[in-house]
């Protein structure tokens, strides 16, 4: 959100508030929002009003709503620091209006009467001005045509200024070659990955000395983590399964009541494009006809992703009065602007979901399963206050497990524990907290069981005997020298790269990429060989070693980037625009400080948060 709004760059109130007005919003700009106040601030001459800022922010709102498909509250407006942003935008506004009457940049009556008759929410459906739709817009503001027309001097006043200074800066056209050389340049190269097969001979067999040396020295590798001896009494629904009966009645009532489980309508891939009037969704809709764009540009265009306009699997009456339209398309297309409650949209629809019916006859064993689970969990609920009083009575887990017909078993607890009732998080979390004092109680399962547990011992980390693990030390052995021979060959036949052997002589299996970009992936390697290709120059030859594989690398050539390519010409012109684009931010936003720093603002923080308050 705040990148869409950093990108704009002369957001006019003055257009904000007709939106609001013709959309039926505009009541608010004629409101006191600050107990009688009319002034949030200054900058030197210039006033911010508390209406400005409450009708920035209600328009900020209602097109953050359209963006994200749902109505934004306040409350998750100002989580995503809009107000500060709408503030801020007002500041400076005021700042270059207050400049711009300083030095004395204006604009004259034709071009004010142009920019009004422009504006599409004072346009009837011909696209003509409406002076009706003015005179209402007037009415409703409590502003003279002059009032309103001198807002609109202001900002086209503004928009001067802002644009002079922002029109003036270009990136340096060395600075945009040397990024764009940097990034277009590609390499040649051929790399091989040493293993263990490439070894003049297997890596023998560890002794026993040098199996007990590596077992003496790499201790921490084989050592059993702390662990918790528990005894414990558990009751699983599955326990009570042939003791539960299901009667054919009670599955057709239980059908009846999930049938939306078993009787899905057809349903279609929706995404959906909001809006803020219809002349915008119509014009989108145009393009998309004439293929100058697609459904997924058009999004990009308002600053949204595919993801975020898209809907999933809606049924017909998810889509209100939408849904007649969307559903009579029977291939994927696209439809619309259709009307909705947020506003025009189009509607792609992206695949034809059939309807699934599931009858009663296939879904009665699934239902009889499901049903005995659920009575099965009811009756250990039933159960449980017997079982707690026996604990509570002093009765051992043993005991209890005999009297009560639950399993009782015995586990040894640490971070290697898997299965059983140390699946469950609820029984691991029990585990760790329970002491030799603590007092047996029953604990709840997610899935409806109950346990409960007693601490019997402790055993602290402690080195696992040699005869445990000899197998897993060995094979560590193994890994490690075979990886040191490999290092070894690799520095060997590094020696002979170097002397003008290449890769493919030396007999190894070898990848070669002709034309490798950077930031590119090498296919089977590690990221290390794709860094150390942009670190070398032509003919040099390396040895990579990460996560313990070692790799022999030759850069071949280096390309320099062709300006006359269209590729490269292309990422220049998008780097220029980018560098220029930041630089000129940049000086603009130092403009603006320096501009307000010697103007001078006042902010009235009362007023501020008296607008805040009624926007709840």
């Amino acid at each position: 959100m705040s990148t869409r709004l950093r990108r704009k760059k002369a957001n006019s109130v003055v257009w904000a508030v007709l939106a609001l007005v013709m959309l039926g919003l505009g009541g608010y700009g004629v409101t006191s929002f600050s107990g009688g106040k009319t002034e949030l601030g200054h900058v030197g001459a210039r006033v911010i009003t508390v209406n400005d800022y409450a009708r920035a922010l209600h328009s900020e709102m209602r097109a953050l709503s359209a963006q994200f498909g749902q109505q934004v509250t306040f409350e998750q407006a100002q989580q995503m620091g809009l107000d500060r942003v709408v503030l801020q935008q007002l500041v400076t506004a005021a700042t270059l209006e207050n400049e711009a009457d300083a030095v004395g940049v204006s604009v004259g009556d034709a071009q004010v009467r142009d920019k009004l008759m422009a504006a599409p929410a004072l346009q009837d459906a011909s696209g003509a001005f409406s002076q009706d739709l003015y005179a209402q817009f007037l009415q409703l503001q409590r502003m003279s045509a002059a009032e309103f027309e001198k807002t609109l001097r202001a900002e086209a006043a503004r928009t001067i200024l802002q644009g002079a200074v922002l029109g003036g800066v270009k990136a340096p056209g060395a600075l945009t070659d040397r990024l764009t050389g940097w990034e277009m340049e590609t390499r040649d190269y051929t790399f091989a990955e040493l293993i263990a097969s490439d070894l003049p001979a297997p890596i023998a067999a560890p002794s026993e000395d040098e199996i007990k040396g590596w077992y003496d020295s790499h201790g921490e590798s084989y050592m059993r983590p702390e662990t918790r001896q528990i005894s414990y009494i558990w009751l699983k629904p599955e326990d009570l399964l042939d003791k539960v009966e299901v009667d054919e009645e009670t599955l057709k009532k239980a059908y009846e009541e999930r049938k939306s489980e078993f009787v899905i309508p057809e349903r279609r891939l929706v995404a959906r494009l909001i809006y803020p009037t219809a002349e915008e969704a119509a014009a989108a809709r145009a393009r998309l006809d004439k293929g100058e764009a697609s459904f997924e540009d058009l999004a990009t265009e308002r600053g949204l992703t595919i993801e975020d306009v898209d809907m999933g699997e809606v049924a017909k009456e998810d889509l209100d009065t939408a849904g007649d339209a969307v559903f009579a398309l029977t291939e994927p297309g696209v439809t619309g602007p259709l009307e909705t409650n947020l506003g025009p949209a189009l509607f792609a629809m992206n695949g034809v979901l059939s309807a699934q019916i599931t009858t009663f006859e296939d879904a009665r064993d699934d239902l009889r399963s499901e049903v005995a689970m659920d009575r099965a969990r009811r009756a250990i609920a039933d159960r449980q206050e017997a079982i707690e009083d026996l604990l509570a009575s002093g009765a051992t887990l043993e005991e209890v497990a005999k009297d009560e017909g639950l399993e009782f078993g015995q586990i040894e607890v640490n971070s290697e524990t898997e299965g059983g009732l140390a699946a469950y998080e609820t029984f691991r979390q029990a585990a760790a907290q329970v002491t030799t004092e603590s007092f047996p109680t029953l604990v709840g399962l997610e899935d409806g069981g109950i346990f409960a547990i007693r601490l019997d011992d402790i055993a602290p980390p402690a080195l696992r005997p040699l005869d445990e693990v000899r197998e897993k030390v060995a094979a560590d052995w193994t890994a490690d020298q075979t990886h040191a021979a490999l290092v070894a060959l690799a520095g060997e036949d590094l020696a002979q790269l170097q002397n003008g052997v290449t890769l493919e002589a030396l007999g190894l299996v070898t990848t070669r990429d002709d034309r490798f970009a950077r930031n590119e992936f090498v296919p089977d390697a590690v990221p290390e060989v794709g860094q150390a290709i942009f670190a070398m120059v032509a003919g040099e030859s390396r040895v990579v070693e990460a996560a313990g594989r070692v790799f022999l690398v030759t850069l071949n050539a280096v390309t320099p980037a062709d300006p006359a390519d269209a590729a490269v010409a292309a990422r220049r012109a998008q780097t220029e625009a980018t560098l220029s684009q930041s630089l000129a931010r940049d000086v603009f936003e130092q403009f603006a400080r320096t501009l307000q720093a010697n103007a001078g603002l006042s902010l009235d923080q009362a007023a501020v948060a008296a607008v805040n308050a009624q926007m709840q």
